[in-house]
C-alpha cells in the first residue's frame, strides 16, 4: 500500500489524519472534509482493535472491528487511501508516509500531539481542525445506552 500512495503522491500534496473513527458520525465527515481541502491527496490511519483498547475508550470499544471501520472509511468521498497502525500513536506511519500536512481534531492541541515534532521536523505543517460540538463516538454511545 504504502508504494501505490507512493505513486499517486508524485507532485500533489499529501495529507493524513488518523483516528479509530468506530461509530462514524457527523464530526468524522467534517473532519474528513477538512482535512482534504488540505491537499490533494487523503490517507487515514485507523487505530487497530488493540491499540483501541489501549486507548481506555471503554471495555466495549471498538464496537465496529477494523476491517469493518476501514471499509467505511474507504467508501467516503475525501478518502484516498486506509491504513492501519497497531502503536498508541501513529508516528512510525507518519515517519514512513511523510505527509505535507498531517490533521487532527480540536480535542488535541498541536503542541501535545506526539506527531507535531515528526511532522516539523521534515517541514511538514500540522492542522488542529475544530470540532463539531457535541459529535463524538463516546457520546453517541452513552446516549444508545441511556447515560
Amino acid at each position: 500500500m504504502l508504494d501505490r500512495i507512493a505513486n499517486a503522491r508524485k507532485g500533489k500534496t499529501l495529507v493524513f489524519t488518523s483516528g479509530v473513527f468506530d461509530v462514524l458520525h457527523a464530526g468524522h465527515i467534517h473532519l474528513l472534509n477538512k482535512a482534504r481541502e488540505q491537499g490533494d491527496l487523503l490517507v487515514v490511519g485507523l487505530n487497530t482493535d488493540a491499540s483501541v483498547r489501549r486507548l481506555g475508550k471503554g471495555p466495549d470499544r471498538p464496537i465496529n472491528p477494523l476491517k469493518d471501520r476501514m471499509a467505511v472509511i474507504a467508501a467516503i468521498k475525501p478518502v484516498d487511501f486506509v491504513l492501519s497502525f497497531g502503536e498508541d500513536t501513529p508516528v512510525a506511519l507518519i515517519k514512513k508516509l511523510r505527509p505535507d500536512v498531517h490533521v487532527k481534531g480540536g480535542d488535541y492541541r498541536k503542541q501535545d500531539l506526539a506527531e507535531s515534532p515528526v511532522v516539523e521536523s521534515y517541514g511538514g505543517r500540522v492542522v488542529v481542525v475544530r470540532l463539531l460540538k457535541g459529535r463524538s463516538s463516546t457520546e453517541t454511545l452513552r446516549r444508545l445506552r441511556g447515560e
